[in-house]
């Protein structure tokens, strides 16, 4: 439920947030004027992550530094604990036609060297002085704003003190991406979407509504039961509905079905899952039934001019229990069914600036075959940056590019179309044996690296959490599909050979 807001405090805020309307322009790609950009990539989510996950997810957005090709542009960079040099100098070494030392000129790190599972505003929210740090390099809070990786209150707290607004929904708005407000704007847009029920609080609401859905569509097998507020589908688990008993017993079997749903490991156990639905709510849904179901989704912003516009799309890669994990993606999604679904989403984006929200969201849709081409079926609104913001921003900051929501194509400014594969989670057997120097210099050494006179190649990212956890994020870059695919296949051949020999080495 949206938290309860004193007018006052409200207003101060609107006030702040009015700011963003004259910066705009600062905000948009490489323009020459002044403005500081404060990046506080901090995470709230319903998931458990380590401290090293946590700093690997807010070193994620660490091509947010591309944007210091704008040769007045400041940046403050925060981070639960300090960053390598080496992975900070690999983001300012790809960035074209920029002097290094220049951008290193303006580009500031603050950490508050909290190695803990808490979300980074909150570690700033503690430690006053380091916010008066920030704000003392902030050389004019008008011409300044914060970037969060999703808003919350404690991040609009944060934009408060530090008297600059913040470019994403105002946390009174957030509830707009949860799973049961996203079924209710499909359906206020017109749009397909799943059979099934929302704003469930309870085991018995899950079962209710289940067998509601069972008594409209007998021939329904599975559902899909999803926490209001699950992040890359952690909180997402199926049912299986087949062989139930008629009747009377239905009911029962239908709980005990739910009851033994398989849940993904971050989530926790049965009782843990259905606590956090108690606080946050959730959905069901019918599954989307077919041979070909691929998963696409479409990125979208609104400005703080109140501009609905269409960034990219994407087909999911997606894994895990159920195929319900993001793992990765493709750019850009099918041309059969990308700009399709783009008309679709632009309804509700229409809907959501109708509410005054701004900032980056996107809608998860899948899709089945007909006779008479593809039906689209929206299944979630992310009212946030998510997995697919990162590869696409990199694409568009390193080539100039932009993507034409009349095709469904990304062009670079020479007329080159552009493809990638990306993946925050290539996890590979021994690569923490490998640190993030030896990924770069392997990387150079066998000629993956993103090339910059090619506008091919690969751009990694998540590096920290190598050491760690043995996986790496990677972007590859193409001028087809198949190229695109390829590189990133190169890059799977050689850093699990590169991780076995060094396993061999140590044995």
């Amino acid at each position: 439920m949206p938290q309860q807001i004193d007018v006052h405090d409200q207003a101060a805020y609107d006030a702040l947030q009015a700011k963003l309307v004259p910066l705009w322009k600062s905000i948009d790609h490489l323009n020459t004027d002044e403005q500081t950009i404060v990046v506080v990539p901090s995470a709230h989510v319903d998931v458990e992550l380590t401290a090293s996950q946590l700093q690997a997810y807010e070193e994620r957005y660490l091509f947010l530094l591309f944007l210091l090709r704008q040769p007045r542009a400041r940046m403050i960079y925060v981070t639960g604990q300090a960053i390598h040099p080496d992975i900070v100098d690999y983001y300012l070494d790809l960035m074209p036609g920029v002097i290094r030392s220049h951008a290193r000129n303006r580009l500031f790190f603050i950490s508050p060297m909290e190695a803990t599972d808490r979300a980074l505003s909150d570690k700033l929210l503690d430690r006053p002085r380091m916010i008066d740090q920030i704000r003392e390099l902030i050389v004019d809070p008008d011409r300044a704003h914060l970037v969060p990786f999703m808003t919350t209150w404690a991040d609009r707290e944060l934009a408060m003190r530090l008297g600059i607004p913040m470019y994403g929904a105002d946390p009174k708005d957030v509830h707009f991406g949860t799973k049961s407000e996203g079924r209710k704007l499909f359906a206020l847009a017109g749009i397909s979407h799943p059979a099934g029920a929302v704003d469930l609080h309870s085991l018995d609401d899950v079962v209710a509504a289940t067998v509601d859905l069972l008594a409209d569509n007998p021939e329904v097998d599975r559902v899909i039961v999803k926490h209001n507020e699950g992040v890359s589908g952690f909180g997402n688990a199926i049912v299986d509905l087949t062989g139930l008993p008629p009747g009377t017993e239905r009911a029962s079997a239908v709980k005990d079905r739910i009851c033994s749903m398989t849940l993904n490991e971050h989530v926790g156990g049965i009782d843990t899952y259905l606590e956090t639905l108690a606080v946050e709510g959730g959905i069901v849904e019918t599954m989307i039934r077919g041979d070909d179901l691929p998963s696409p989704s479409v990125q979208m912003r609104i400005t703080p001019l109140g501009n609905v516009e269409v960034l990219s799309t994407h087909d999911q890669i997606l894994g895990g229990e159920g195929g319900q994990v993001f793992l990765g993606s493709r750019f850009p999604a099918n041309p059969e069914y990308a700009v399709q679904i783009s008309r679709c989403a632009r309804g509700v984006g229409e809907l959501l600036a109708n509410e005054g929200i701004i900032g980056r969201f996107a809608i998860d849709f899948m899709m089945t075959r007909t006779d008479d081409g593809w039906q689209d079926h929206a299944i979630e609104l992310n009212l946030r940056k998510g997995g697919t913001t990162h590869p696409f921003l990199t694409l568009q900051f390193l080539t100039d590019g932009s993507y034409d929501e009349s095709s469904g194509h990304f062009f670079a400014p020479d007329g080159q179309r552009k493809f990638y594969v990306a993946s925050d989670h290539l996890e590979i057997d021994g690569l923490d044996r490998l640190t993030p120097q030896d990924l770069l210099d392997i990387a150079l050494m066998k000629d993956l690296h993103f090339n910059q006179a090619t506008q091919t190649g690969s751009v990694f990212h998540m590096l920290s959490a190598m050491p760690t956890h043995s996986y790496v994020g990677v972007t590859s870059v193409g001028n087809s599909a198949a190229e695109a695919q390829e590189r990133y296949d190169a890059v799977v051949r050689t850093l699990t050979e590169e991780a076995r020999r060094s396993a061999e080495k140590g044995s």
